[in-house]
């Protein structure tokens, strides 16, 4: 008899269920740890002056009403309402676009156009990719592209790793350094209560450097086994893929993009344009850019066309998740009517997509009810008090690095990077201001880590079922991006510390 069938396997909780740990954790120690509360200035806390309150342990009912305060707000925390119908608007502009199939045809395209090419393709579609990590978070939505891109790189004389390290390396690299990332950085900022604008120069040159060393990384590799291909990583595989991905019976029909889903693509493209000139706070960059305030009350000023557009529209500088929110509403509607699409499809769709985003909008109220708790139980003061101790005599870019590697292992236990965010931010940024540390190097701090852990991470699916696409067994995977990890994690802390230290 096989005594291990009765056995149960040890199955890792979701993110629902260890952030509602982590509350009750929170509730219980309300009861002992000594409540405490800052004076605040501004908005801003204010350092030494920790008091002791009374304490305010927390019981069931505050258990159980920590989410729903976590959604709707009250007094000592902003709720997750904004943050989350934005969640769910995004998820269904994503999926009217992928309705079109304008996205899947446009990398095939490029794909198609290439080839004989192939390598040139690697640094073209790894950007492509990064722009959609860093924009949109794209993680999901990549599982397409692997049976698409596997068979090509095989046949021009590669192998699956290559196609893998552009996908995944790609898209993950680009929410390393996510630079209007909503799930990323728009949660995280709106938790510090920050625009997402704030720091997007840097992110965005820290994109471009980590992006360059990783295109060099994969590009590097396909060379080495385009002139030996021995050197593949995965070599011993290498009859087995030829007939699995039936290689030689590939075709060589032209992809081509209809004029409707080039439409698309553009209005995708500029719908991420528009909102990062909504986001980017322009007036406190140079004053010249104040034009954006003075055209906007010129236009609603006019007679009737002031009156069409509003007379309350906000100029870009000053965009908030309100502001964006309603433009990506507003776009969906646009690709609509460009692919010519019928209203109860529209509809249809773009409901089914806000449902396939309702459990990451759920997971940010959930992980905001652990900072409820916190507040409500007075000892979100005295934690950050024993921090304001502990950081007494640490630079600010010691912080910044510390900040990172604390993100590292909390990306793994809490794999949503919504609910990471809701569940620490509350705690890691005013700790970022004890050691003079803007609230931006916070945001970048924790989603480079966040990114960083979603390479290797055996818990995604998107890592695990890319994986199993192309055959490749996780022991490989991580040898072969090992040297790159290391790369990335010394060239972010080397980045993050310059940075906390300008």
């Amino acid at each position: 008899m096989d005594k291990s069938k009765g056995k149960h396997k040890f199955k890792m909780p979701s993110a629902f269920t260890i952030l509602f740990l982590i509350i009750i954790i929170m509730a219980i120690l309300s009861w002992f740890i000594p409540a405490g509360a800052y004076r605040t200035k501004d908005g801003n806390i204010v350092a030494g002056s920790y008091h002791r309150v009374a304490q305010h342990p927390q019981g069931l009912w505050d258990i159980f009403m920590a989410p729903i305060i976590g959604m709707i707000g009250d007094k000592s925390t902003e709720g997750a309402i904004s943050i989350s119908l934005f969640i769910l608007v995004i998820g269904g502009f994503l999926a009217v676009v992928n309705k079109t199939k304008a996205l899947d045809q446009g990398i095939g395209s490029i794909v198609s156009k290439y080839k004989g090419k192939e390598k040139a393709l690697i640094p073209i579609l790894m950007i492509l990719f990064a722009l959609g990590g860093t924009t949109f978070g794209m993680s999901e939505e990549t599982i397409a592209f692997y049976p698409l891109l596997i068979p090509v790189m095989i046949s021009c004389g590669f192998d699956s790793m290559v196609a893998l390290g552009v996908i995944i390396i790609g898209s993950q690299v680009g929410c390393l350094a996510s630079t209007v990332n909503p799930f990323a950085t728009g949660v995280a900022s709106q938790s510090l209560g920050i625009s997402p604008g704030d720091g997007l120069i840097s992110r965005v040159v820290l994109l471009v450097i980590t992006l360059t060393i990783s295109i060099v990384y994969v590009y590097r590799y396909a060379s080495k086994i385009e002139k030996d291909p021995k050197e593949s990583v995965i070599y011993d595989q290498r009859e087995s893929d030829y007939e699995h991905f039936n290689i030689v019976d590939m075709t060589d029909d032209e992809v081509k993009m209809s004029k409707r889903q080039k439409k698309v693509i553009t209005v995708f493209i500029l719908t991420f344009v528009i909102m990062i000139f909504g986001l980017i706070p322009w007036d406190s960059i140079n004053s010249h850019f104040i034009f954006f305030n003075s055209f906007t009350k010129w236009l609603t000023n006019l007679p009737v066309i002031g009156t069409l557009v509003g007379k309350d529209v906000t100029p870009f500088g000053s965009w908030y998740f309100s502001e964006i929110t309603m433009l990506f509403l507003f776009m969906a509607v646009l690709v609509k009517f460009l692919y010519n699409m019928s209203e109860e499809d529209f509809v249809n769709t773009f409901l089914s997509g806000m449902a396939d985003f309702i459990s990451v909008a759920m997971v940010v109220a959930v992980a905001r009810g652990i900072q409820v708790i916190m507040n409500n139980g007075m000892i979100t003061g005295t934690i950050l008090h024993w921090g304001e101790l502990s950081l007494q005599h640490l630079s600010s870019s010691a912080f910044s690095i510390i900040a990172y590697i604390f993100y590292i292992p909390m990306s793994f236990l809490i794999p949503s990077t919504s609910g990471l965010a809701s569940a620490t931010m509350g705690i890691i940024g005013p700790l970022g201001e004890f050691a003079h540390v803007a609230g931006d190097v916070v945001v970048t701090a924790f989603q480079a880590a966040s990114g960083w852990v979603n390479l290797i991470t055996p818990t995604s699916a998107v890592i695990m079922g890319a994986l199993a696409i192309a055959r490749v067994n996780i022991s490989k995977w991580w040898k072969w991006i090992a040297k790159l990890m290391v790369i990335l994690f010394f060239v972010t802390c080397i980045y993050l510390g310059v940075l906390a230290a300008i």
